[in-house]
């Protein structure tokens, strides 16, 4: 009987030779182990990463005599939510309600003027339009502890220290954003302007009209950005703010011996989950519209 290399020469396929054969055996193993080795360190990463916050809230949930059991226990025997119940008897109500009036602020201006600002770059023609745009990407190049002084010494002057307007206005002026707007903006259509310009439609008309309701998915990347940024923004909080009526969620947690439980480790990642949940919820709510927006802006890792 004819083997198959025999029947593939007499059909006149070319025949495949066994040392062909082993070297894409070989390059299918190795993409194989390639694969196998990218997804273990994923997993790694993602188990590293994840774990510190399963830990987290896993001590809120612990009794004190709990937290110095040996072995450590991931999932507590009987969890319980008194360390909640003490956070939120000692203010915790009044820093949520401090970081939900800074963030929700700062996020609705910042998104705002950074889309009036990014269609202004991007669709009106001025004089020293892209000289002025340069200089405001300088901005970006700035760190923030250069100008924090002459901001504090700058709100005293103006006598909002410890104010919200104090912990705010210097937290919306965001080059990103308007660097974010106008690439977005940039590739809009000028036809479709031009129509509503020669409808008799104003530039404020257009703005509010057209381009606001077509940059939803840019305008939501950018909201979720500066909502986690302004969340989480401890530095200029803790400096502009003095007493624990301006005082944010952030602040509140790293100046626990002031709020008296500084040995009370549950409590203390009791606060650190308060703080995480909503802009973990905030993110997962607004992801799909975050990487759209990204993806159509024109940024890339």
């Amino acid at each position: 009987m004819a083997t198959n290399t025999e029947l593939l020469q007499t059909s006149g396929a070319p025949a495949v030779r066994p040392q062909e054969r082993r070297d894409v055996l070989r390059a299918r193993r190795g993409r194989y182990a390639a694969v196998t080795l990218a997804y273990l360190t994923l997993i790694v990463i993602g188990v590293s990463s994840i774990l510190p916050l399963l830990w987290m809230v896993s001590t809120s949930l612990k009794t004190t005599t709990a937290l110095y059991v040996f072995p450590p226990q991931l999932i507590p025997d009987e969890p319980t939510l008194a360390n909640y119940e003490r956070f939120f008897r000692q203010d915790g109500w009044l820093f949520i309600r401090n970081s939900v009036i800074v963030s929700l602020s700062v996020t609705v201006i910042v998104t705002v003027t950074s889309a009036m600002a990014g269609y202004a770059f991007a669709k009106i023609p001025f004089p020293g339009r892209q000289a002025v745009f340069m200089s405001m990407l300088g901005g970006l190049m700035i760190p923030f502890e250069v100008i924090l002084i002459p901001l504090f010494v700058l709100i005293v002057r103006l006598h909002l220290a410890d104010d919200y307007l104090g912990i705010i206005l210097p937290m919306c002026a965001s080059p990103f954003g308007i660097f974010v707007m106008r690439n977005f903006l940039y590739s809009m259509p000028n036809d479709l302007l031009d129509a509503a310009r020669v409808d008799g439609a104003t530039e404020f008309g257009i703005f509010w009209r057209i381009v606001m309701p077509l940059s939803r998915p840019a305008l939501a990347a950018l909201a979720t950005i500066v909502f986690l940024t302004s969340w989480s923004a401890f530095i200029w909080p803790l400096i502009a703010s003095s007493s624990p009526e301006t005082r944010t969620l952030p602040v509140a947690v790293s100046m626990s011996k002031q709020l008296g439980f500084s040995a009370n480790y549950g409590m203390m990642m009791a606060a650190a989950t308060v703080t995480f949940v909503p802009a973990l919820a905030i993110y997962l709510a607004f992801q799909r519209y975050f990487v759209q927006g990204i993806t159509m802006s024109g940024l890339k890792g």
